[in-house]
């Protein structure tokens, strides 16, 4: 197992399809995912690992498991993904942490690794995060690593979706 982000509680690592179980936990989650276009079935979540597994071969990065560094024990997913953000493919930080996870830093912990690591990694000018503009738990947790309201717009999946960003 390769670590490809180490936090001070956190490690963050590719997903493999063994993820499956603790992955749906997160994704599968009404609560968790009220602010996404749809709630995830097994299908789904099969299809999301798959596509992580490609984009590590692609790009290079994805979505990675997010860990817990005393357990080893996945707690949700956290990573660097090309996403289409109003029309442009743009390099977005996404984060979704298990429910009894919530609420203990994790997702920023991790947001903000990712964000090191894409600083360093890559040449990007900008990095954004995008969600449903009622999502204020993931607004809050972009603000929280430096990113900065850019923009909303509407949108068939959202209605309206909220744009944060940080410039190098």
């Amino acid at each position: 197992m390769k670590v490809i982000v180490e936090t001070d509680r956190l490690f963050l690592r590719q997903m493999n399809e063994d993820d499956f179980d603790a992955l749906y936990l997160v994704l599968a989650d009404t609560e968790i995912m009220k602010h996404y276009p749809y709630i995830f079935d097994e299908k789904k979540v099969r299809e999301w690992i798959e596509r992580n597994m490609n984009r590590y071969n692609e790009t290079g990065f994805g979505m990675w498991a997010v860990c817990l560094k005393k357990t080893g024990e996945m707690i949700g997913d956290c990573g660097l993904t090309l996403q289409n953000i109003d029309g442009e493919i743009l390099p977005e930080i996404g984060y979704h942490i298990r429910r009894d996870c919530q609420h203990k830093g994790y997702a920023k912990e991790a947001a903000k690794g990712v964000m090191d690591w894409a600083l360093v990694n890559t040449d990007y000018p900008a990095l954004y995060s995008y969600c449903k503009y009622t999502n204020e738990a993931s607004i809050r947790t972009a603000e929280s690593i430096g990113m900065r309201f850019e923009r909303e717009y509407p949108d068939e999946a959202n209605g309206t979706t909220h744009v944060s960003v940080f410039y190098r």
